[in-house]
């Protein structure tokens, strides 16, 4: 019943842009933070970035201030990443997640997880 679905990932040179857009369904998408995650083989998931309920509080990784943007659409119940100045550091799955609260500079609570979409930048 519940549905969170990513798109806008693919291939793309150093330096370009890429925006990402998430779907949910089956929850009260205007109750919950929500973020983007991401995971390159053979490393740890790392938060990317987080935004609160209303929109009016974020976080974002240091290794993407000023690069990517984060924005919500409640009353389409759709979350956005814009991605800037890609580096292939970026390459990795991304993953869209609906928690319950943005406290302490992270996304809390329990998770309702995409099933990723695939970024992937050349050098």
């Amino acid at each position: 019943q519940v549905q969170v679905v990513e798109s806008g990932g693919g291939l793309v040179q150093a330096g370009g842009s890429l925006r990402l857009s998430c779907a949910v369904s089956g929850l009260r998408f205007d109750g919950r933070a929500m973020g983007w995650f991401r995971q390159a083989p053979g490393k740890e998931r790392e938060e990317v970035s987080c935004i609160s309920w209303s929109g009016r509080s974020t976080y974002y990784a240091d290794s993407v201030k000023g690069r990517f943007t984060v924005s919500r659409d409640n009353a389409k119940s759709t979350l956005s990443l814009q991605m800037n100045n890609l580096k292939p550091e970026d390459t990795a799955m991304y993953y869209c997640a609906a928690a319950r609260l943005l406290l302490g500079n992270t996304c809390t609570g329990d998770k309702y997880w995409g099933q990723g979409t695939q970024v992937t930048v050349s050098s």
